[in-house]
């Protein structure tokens, strides 16, 4: 039963501690762009990324062949 008197302030020291942060957080902007970060997420890139080198190689092969056949 003695260990409730320790555990009762360090709880509400922890209290205040989580308080605090919070307190601190919205003050320092963290809570401002609440739907950016929900927007972002669902836009899509359409088009795939287009690696140059790839295209070149493909173009080039595809010259060869062309030029073989005629």
């Amino acid at each position: 039963m003695e260990v409730i008197y320790g555990l009762i302030p360090g709880m509400v020291f922890l209290g205040l501690v989580a308080v605090g942060v919070l307190f601190w957080a919205a003050r320092s902007g963290q809570f401002d762009d609440l739907e950016g970060d929900a927007q972002r997420i669902l836009m899509d890139d359409d088009e795939p990324p287009v690696n140059d080198n790839l295209n070149q190689k493909d173009s080039t092969v595809e010259e060869s062949q062309n030029g073989s056949e005629k």
